[in-house]
């Protein structure tokens, strides 16, 4: 991680220790702002300018931080803007525009060595706008870092920002409805590529460059077979959705070798012997891994809807592919299912006089019916001990038992 600048640390220091804040936020607030630092220089984006924020609140959210930690963040950033404020210079009362001429790392009225992580340029579009306002510009498509690549006679110029990738990603994945799970998956090898080409301008990529890369992952990084497919796959995604060129065969490329996989069994008594050692409520949803055959998402997300016990069936809502379908229930699991449902029943009921905004619906099932959090068969079967508040609307709602709580448990 790259270091504070001496400067910026001993004045925001300074600024911590005027506000008075208790040594555990001085800490945290310090640590958000390396944090944030490291990421423009990263990423080349304008440390000073306020439109980095919310990239940088978007990568934490990419990292699973929680809402708690993002919102500490901001507060942290929003202090560091304020102290940059107050060591810059009033503006001049002038109407005339004033054409710099400068980088704004001259321009800027911070000391140079804030600069030193990141040297950023602004094109020509961004030179008509007054000095004093370059702080509160939008950072442009074509804001670039002072980089050059070689690339045989030609001269690459690599740092320019990536958002619009980003974004195009996020807008093809939801589109096609495709899992949450490979939206994350396919940024994250779209974010590889990038720091591989060093920020190359992502329309002058080619398929040499898919080449090198999937060349390193398996000679240099060594990954495995399965990890250079998936790989491949999200930057043909890249390529075909988002880039909208054609991917072309690829050849020349070192492959993986795939290594024969033989599963591990356990037998009828192990499968006992863990049963025995799990707890409710995740003995339960083991029981139902194993005897209905679900996947740990599609049991985390059964609702009270799900359970048909006069027919004895399961249905299984938005499966892989977003496909529906049913399964029987074993007899052995109604008697611990039917308590399981009473103890939802009772947490319901509780969360109904605590004045609760309901459970998390699906798609747009909230706008098209606003008591539909609140009804019974909408809540989860396997609910979450404490609500989740939503820091943009100040609601409390729950939400299902997350999968980590299962696959410790199991482990």
């Amino acid at each position: 991680m790259m270091k504070l600048p001496d400067d910026l640390s001993r004045q925001f220091d300074a600024e911590l220790i005027k506000k008075s804040y208790s040594d555990n936020i001085k800490y945290f607030y310090k640590k958000w702002l390396r944090f944030y630092w490291d990421f423009c220089n990263k990423y080349c984006h304008n440390p000073f300018q306020p439109a980095s924020l919310p990239l940088f609140l978007k990568k934490l959210e990419d990292k699973r931080q929680s809402d708690q930690q993002r919102d500490q963040a901001r507060q942290a950033i929003a202090l560091f803007y304020e102290m940059h404020a107050a060591f810059r210079p009033a503006p001049a009362r002038s109407n005339k525009i004033i054409k710099p001429t400068r980088s704004l790392s001259t321009i800027s009225p911070m000391p140079p060595t804030y600069h030193q992580g990141v040297v950023p340029e602004i094109n020509n579009s961004a030179q008509t706008l007054p000095a004093e306002i370059l702080i509160q510009q939008e950072p442009p498509q074509t804001y670039v870092c002072k980089k050059i690549k070689k690339d045989g006679n030609k001269s690459v110029k690599t740092g320019t920002s990536w958002v619009f990738v980003y974004d195009t990603l996020n807008n093809e994945i939801k589109i096609r409805h495709y899992s949450p799970k490979t939206l994350k998956s396919y940024r994250g090898w779209v974010r590889q590529l990038q720091t591989f080409t060093q920020s190359k301008d992502y329309q002058t990529l080619t398929q040499q460059d898919v080449v090198d890369f999937l060349t390193y992952l398996a000679v240099e990084k060594k990954v495995s077979a399965s990890s250079q497919n998936q790989a491949f796959n999200a930057l043909l995604f890249l390529y075909k959705q988002v880039l909208k060129k054609e991917f072309g065969e690829i050849k020349g490329v070192a492959r993986a070798k795939r290594k024969p996989y033989i599963p591990v069994v356990l037998s009828r008594e192990e499968i006992d012997l863990i049963f025995d050692h799990l707890e409710d409520p995740v003995n339960l949803i083991a029981k139902l891994l194993y005897g209905c055959g679900l996947r740990l998402f599609e049991c985390l997300n059964l609702r009270v809807q799900c359970f048909n016990f006069d027919a004895g069936i399961l249905t299984v809502h938005d499966g892989k592919g977003k496909k529906d379908r049913t399964v029987p229930l074993p007899q052995s699991l109604v008697p611990a299912l039917k308590q399981q449902l009473q103890r939802v029943i009772n947490l319901h009921e509780a969360d109904l006089k605590a004045k609760y905004t309901g459970t998390f619906l699906p798609d747009q099932l909230d706008r098209k019916d606003k008591n539909a959090a609140k009804e019974l068969i909408w809540q989860w079967f396997f609910p979450a001990q404490s609500l989740t508040l939503i820091t943009e609307t100040q609601e409390r709602r729950r939400y299902h038992i997350h999968e980590s709580v299962v696959q410790k448990a199991i482990k």
